[in-house]
């Protein structure tokens, strides 16, 4: 007969199924959601030079979020001379339309125009990515609005809109860099526009050791151009997020930043934040009201 073992006393079978309770493993996600804590953004480097207006909205975004923010131009731009631009051989006279990206191309335009001397037409319309640029033109010409227009929602498709009722009667000039590229161009192509692109300046890394010393100075960074990854990375060739939030304006912007890795988490212009401005109010109230 076989030898019968001694049971356990109740008293024992409940120390024991208590001491395998306490050794349970949590599950994954469980673990997970305790290490994950939620960051304040607090440091953030815009890619772009310190507003010279105190009534900028980035330092109402300062002051409503308490956060710092540092500018520095990641990029310089070198204008292209009169002798470069007629090399390209386009004849200004023969565009009634231009399409504007940015501030620069609105500088780098006019300039080109004066040293031509060539007398930009009272009859030129003019197409915006955004509001900000069409309104900025004023520093140029006496604005009129039907002869200047913009993106509702400062997206290319929302330009694309408003292009659409000159498609068959202008031929339209677009202001761009040297050797990079726009989000408005593909859309131009596509649609079978007339337009030629006119390179007006040069962009190149402005000095960025001085800023980005370790590379993690800073919770977020905002880039406004794909020069800005390059800008990065000849400072810091392995570079890693590290936790850094990035903002990207521009499709051509956010691909660069997430073709090198870097996840962008801040993006404009979209319908629902049509400047940097607008996205990084929003983002901020979302991560640091957590």
């Amino acid at each position: 007969m076989a030898k019968a073992t001694k049971s356990a006393t109740p008293k024992a079978v409940v120390a024991k199924k208590a001491t395998s309770a306490d050794n349970k493993p949590e599950s994954p996600k469980k673990a997970a959601a305790k290490k994950v804590a939620v960051k304040k953004v607090e440091r953030i480097l815009v890619s772009q030079p310190r507003p010279e207006s105190e009534k900028s909205p980035y330092y109402d975004l300062e002051r409503k979020y308490n956060v710092k923010l540092t500018f520095h131009q990641f990029i310089k731009l070198e204008p292209f001379s009169a002798k470069e631009f007629r090399k390209q051989k386009i004849e200004l006279s023969e565009y009634n339309a231009v399409i504007l990206n940015s501030r620069n191309a609105v500088d780098h335009f006019f300039r080109i125009c004066e040293e031509m001397k060539f007398k930009v037409s009272q009859e030129m319309r003019y197409f915006c990515i955004t509001e900000a640029i069409a309104l900025y033109l004023q520093k140029f010409i006496l604005y009129r609005k039907r002869k200047v227009f913009f993106s509702a929602d400062g997206s290319v498709d929302g330009l694309m809109d408003v292009l659409a009722k000159y498609k068959d009667t202008e031929k339209f000039l677009i202001p761009v860099s040297e050797n990079t590229k726009n989000d408005i161009s593909p859309s131009l192509v596509k649609n079978k526009y007339q337009f030629v692109e006119a390179v007006l300046y040069r962009t190149v890394p402005n000095d960025m050791e001085t800023i980005l010393k370790t590379g993690t100075e800073y919770d977020a960074m905002i880039l406004f151009s794909p020069f800005g990854v390059e800008a990065i990375l000849s400072v810091h060739p392995d570079f890693k997020q590290n936790g850094i939030v990035f903002g990207g304006f521009g499709g051509t912007t956010q691909k660069a930043l997430e073709d090198v890795g870097l996840e962008v988490r801040i993006k404009a212009p979209v319908p629902s934040a049509p400047s940097m401005v607008a996205a990084l109010d929003r983002f901020l109230a979302e991560q640091n009201t957590k």
